[in-house]
């Protein structure tokens, strides 16, 4: 097996967003609903299951092939755990405005009341800012939100009370941020990431005025709003703590391979993401890589593969080990979580 370039894979949105993603990719977007290129994907939409799906070059949807061939795909080790599930999505995210306010359901809320073994614990990695001084995100409550007002706040679409009782921070490209399931949040226009996540479409729609016109209607997972809103978590989060969900890269260890570990160890139940660059060498294992800077080649069993800025590759398990050659290359790996790591 070798790794495999994808193109890209941009489902149309309710929110806009595409421009950053045509430049990063050096081509262009069909129209300004195209916000999110979802890499490598197993999953699909939760209101069109073929939507978001990724087709591979010889015209199979990925699912089909991780079906057929789990092992040399995924690996036993992650086959024994996951099954033929990738237990990742990767994504290129575009906000070309401001995203509304929601939150994702835990690993448990998702398996007692919607029949699955994810949630949707994500992270970011910023690739850039509108705004060279950095861009501006929102995560967590600044202090203890009793249930019913968050039901209020929906229900009467009370933008500004939402906006005002979350914690802005600023984001500049090189940050990678930790957003753990419940925790309610949003991106401001202008900022572009990586974003790593379980591998669902699960969202509770905290807003909706503006981006979509049923949202009081397909924004609570068909749970209804009493029992979706159990998943937000609604605690007061201290400022010491939401900035403990950043890490720049200067924070960011190196690992043994040579490569930057990108996410904090609590995000290893869910997915692992590390920065490589020339000399980088990586155990054989399934793999997402977003090239974000140079050009080189990626070397595997039996081959390579030349690489350059823009370019998202799938490698197998079953390309063996794979290492990085390029002086000015840089590239993000996402991996899904360890295979003996279980988040609740």
């Amino acid at each position: 097996m070798r790794p495999l370039i994808l193109p890209a894979n941009q489902p149309r949105h309710f929110y806009r967003g595409g421009s950053a993603i045509a430049r990063f990719r050096g081509g262009r977007s069909p129209d300004d609903r195209r916000p999110e290129d979802w890499v490598g994907s197993a999953t699909g939409r939760i209101d069109d299951a073929s939507a978001g799906v990724t087709v591979l070059p010889d015209g199979r949807p990925l699912p089909a092939a991780l079906a057929a061939d789990p092992l040399g795909w995924l690996g036993p080790a992650h086959v024994r755990r996951w099954g033929d599930s990738p237990a990742l999505l990767v994504k290129l995210l575009d906000a070309g405005q401001r995203l509304p306010v929601h939150c994702h359901p835990s690993r448990a809320f998702a398996r007692e009341h919607l029949g699955s073994a994810f949630g949707k614990t994500e992270a970011w990695l910023v690739l850039e800012t509108a705004d060279p001084d950095g861009g501006w995100v929102r995560l967590g409550f600044r202090r203890e939100v009793p249930a019913e007002r968050v039901r209020a706040w929906a229900a009467e679409q009370d933008t500004a009370a939402m906006l005002a009782a979350t914690h802005r921070m600023r984001v500049r490209a090189g940050d990678a941020v930790l957003i753990p399931a419940g925790v309610p949040h949003s991106i401001d226009a202008g900022v572009f990431v990586v974003e790593l996540q379980e591998p669902t479409d699960f969202s509770v729609m905290l807003e909706w005025k503006g981006f979509a016109p049923d949202g009081d209607r397909s924004g609570h997972l068909g749970l209804g709003w009493d029992l979706a809103l159990r998943c937000v978590d609604s605690t007061a989060w201290t400022l010491d703590e939401v900035a403990g969900l950043v890490r720049t890269r200067e924070q960011m260890p190196v690992t043994d391979g040579g490569a930057r570990r990108v996410l904090a160890e609590a995000a290893d139940p869910f997915f692992r993401a590390e920065l490589a660059g020339d000399g980088a060498v990586f155990p054989a294992g399934f793999a997402v890589l977003v090239v974000l800077r140079g050009e080189g080649e990626l070397r595997f069993e039996g081959g390579s593969l030349p690489v350059r800025r823009g370019q998202t590759v799938l490698v197998p398990y079953g390309a063996g080990g794979t290492a990085l050659r390029g002086a000015e290359l840089d590239v993000l790996r996402c991996l899904p979580p360890a295979p003996e790591e279980d988040g609740r």
